[in-house]
């Protein structure tokens, strides 16, 4: 054979002609894929709380009593009218409001410090090698771990007035009261309530922080001892500044369900509580359940979700804000 025999020919193409485009069947399914497994997620969200918020926002509007419970959709349009009776401060039911919310906000700022301290401070503690370390990380989140109503239904029996084990200890064991004090009414139970929810809520801290502190790197540490710091400087100028990003999260979200905690104070005195701890949730769900005046219920949410809302667009301003002067 010869050498032309060989070869094959050549295919010649016209410069103009237009190439074919490249189809990618696997493009278009790769990106509906993580949209069409959020789906389920979003429609759940949907209907768990989106609905009932805007529900709640349209019962808001209306003057819907017990009158109108079996179908509240009949109930007369009010307008603002359960807003402006909310935020008249003058009358019983405004004022009562804003009593709440100070006590809200005063039990929702040391119940966040203390839990956000303690927390810390466990969390630094943990990190040195020691016989034990593993079952006190452990009993650490017991709190965290036993559900809500069994553990606060313990604090009850605890803070009872005759055979209670705090006045046991305090008055009979102690002696630092010169009778037992009664925790679950008057000016004490703020006291109790704050008890329960440092108890419940630190070791959610001491978790979230002792994550973070995997994160800093031990050579930190080892040069700031070369250079003479001291434990308190170590966490000051090392600790601290390196936890930055973990406790702007973590103090936004201990916040949150410290505020709107109602589990807790329900559990504790009941659907009644004492003025001196009558949360804004349990006062919300006296408002809507024991005088059966949904709308001025559905309001008082309403405001409290509004309330809610400007206080995380500020914090989250201002830590990006922080951040970012970090930075530079």
């Amino acid at each position: 054979m010869t050498a032309t025999a060989l070869e094959e020919p050549v295919r010649k193409t016209s410069p103009g002609a237009a190439r074919e485009p490249r189809r990618r069947p696997g493009r278009l399914r790769r990106i509906g894929l993580p949209y069409l497994l959020l789906l389920p997620a979003l429609l759940l969200e949907l209907l768990v709380h989106l609905v009932p918020m805007v529900i709640g926002i349209v019962m808001s509007f209306k003057e819907l009593t017990q009158f109108y419970i079996r179908d509240w959709g009949t109930a007369p349009w009010s307008g603002l009218d359960n807003y402006k009776v909310s935020v008249d401060f003058d009358a019983p039911v405004g004022e009562a409001l804003l009593h709440s919310f100070f006590v809200t906000v005063g039990f929702t700022l040391l119940s966040v410090a203390l839990c956000w301290l303690i927390g810390t401070a466990a969390a630094i503690y943990m990190q040195d090698t020691f016989r034990g370390r593993g079952f006190l990380r452990a009993l650490f989140l017991v709190p965290y771990a036993l559900p809500v109503y069994a553990a606060v239904i313990t604090w009850v029996f605890m803070f009872q007035h005759d055979n209670g084990l705090v006045n046991h200890v305090l008055h009979d064991q102690l002696h630092l009261t010169d009778k037992p004090s009664f925790w679950l009414i008057g000016d004490n139970s703020f006291y109790a309530l704050l008890t329960v929810s440092v108890w419940k809520g630190w070791p959610f801290a001491f978790l979230i922080v002792m994550a973070g502190l995997q994160n800093i790197p031990r050579e930190l540490y080892e040069a700031a001892a070369l250079d003479g710091a001291g434990m308190l400087q170590q966490i000051r100028r090392i600790t601290l500044p390196s936890l930055r990003p973990v406790n702007q999260v973590l103090i936004l979200v201990l916040f949150l369900w410290t505020f709107n905690d109602f589990n807790t104070p329900y559990v504790l005195f009941g659907k009644s509580a004492p003025a001196a701890a009558d949360l804004i949730s349990v006062h919300i769900y006296q408002a809507s359940f024991v005088t059966w005046n949904f709308g001025t219920g559905s309001a008082m949410s309403v405001l409290l979700l509004l309330f809610l809302l400007v206080v995380t667009g500020v914090y989250l301003l201002l830590t990006s804000r922080g951040r970012r002067t970090a930075d530079a």
